[in-house]
């Protein structure tokens, strides 16, 4: 869990984490650097459940991604799978249970995410709907332009973290959870969409993400589209990437290569080069902006 400034609701998370049906977890904390009440709720937690079930530790102060990452990337924190936890969400009592029984399905030596939909609940917690449902596959041509699940509901196993791990807590990335997906999936991962949810994914003032299903939410990507803010977060996706080239799989260091060769190519070849790399979204509107964005070279 990444925590920040989370007093108003992160004791009604944990409290989620403590009624799981699956109770062989422990929790690491990275708080970064919270001034409000965030530490002291988490010190409490801490001496009512044990030091053995929750660690908490100062973070990198450099924002919620690299949060996040330095946790994932600790190599002290050992375990078979490991989950990204919101500090403002609510976990269903079989969270855990439900992301652990698909990972139980695949081999260990082979990276594998779990992800889902998510439900989305005000502030005190009443259902707002959902997120986007996505049917097509889970893919490394889908994760270059577009990240399919919110952190809050990744789990994951060793050998994916391993990846991450690689490819280090100082990469220069957006979001924590986009590079997870386009890691797995370029490596050669499994990567498995439910489209049941979990987790009430908690709407608020203070999120630093939100939801983006509403029709605000989609003029703001629209927005950072044509301000070339899309474009500026592939480019460092791809320079990411190349930090860890060697373990795609030779199919996807194709595309990875045919993809940065197109954003930079006059219109024609640009569109032809996206074409060829078969990149795609999971809705019509996403697809639309797209093609939009290899038109005016924001991709």
């Amino acid at each position: 869990m990444g925590s920040y400034f989370g007093e108003r609701f992160i004791a009604k998370q944990l409290d989620s984490i403590a009624a799981q049906t699956r109770q062989d977890w422990r929790l690491w904390v990275s708080d970064d650097h919270s001034s409000d009440r965030t530490l002291e709720i988490l010190q409490a937690y801490r001496q009512d459940w044990g030091d053995e079930r929750l660690t908490i530790r100062s973070g990198p102060g450099r924002g919620f991604c690299p949060n996040f990452l330095s946790l994932a990337c600790d190599p002290a924190i050992r375990g078979r799978y490991f989950a990204f936890c919101d500090q403002d969400d609510l976990w269903d009592a079989d969270k855990l249970a439900t992301g652990a029984a698909w990972l139980d399905t695949i081999a260990r030596g082979v990276p594998a995410l779990y992800c889902a939909r998510t439900r989305i609940v005000d502030e005190a917690g009443r259902a707002a709907g959902h997120s986007p449902l996505f049917s097509r596959p889970a893919a490394f041509r889908n994760a270059l332009v577009q990240s399919i699940a919110g952190g809050n509901t990744m789990m994951f196993n060793n050998a994916a973290r391993e990846l991450l791990m690689e490819a280090g807590p100082d990469i220069d990335v957006q979001t924590h959870d986009w590079w997870t997906y386009l890691v797995v999936s370029g490596c050669g991962g499994r990567v498995l969409y439910d489209p049941r949810s979990t987790v009430g994914y908690r709407q608020h003032s203070g999120n630093l993400v939100g939801s983006n299903t509403s029709i605000r939410g989609r003029a703001e990507r629209a927005l950072r589209l044509l301000r070339g803010r899309f474009r500026e977060m592939n480019g460092r996706n791809i320079a990411a990437l190349k930090r860890i080239e060697h373990r795609l799989t030779i199919e996807n260091a194709i595309v990875l290569r045919g993809f940065e060769r197109a954003r930079d190519a006059h219109l024609l070849r640009r569109l032809a080069g996206v074409f060829r790399c078969r990149l795609y979204c999971h809705t019509l509107l996403g697809n639309i902006g797209l093609w939009v964005a290899a038109i005016l070279k924001k991709l």
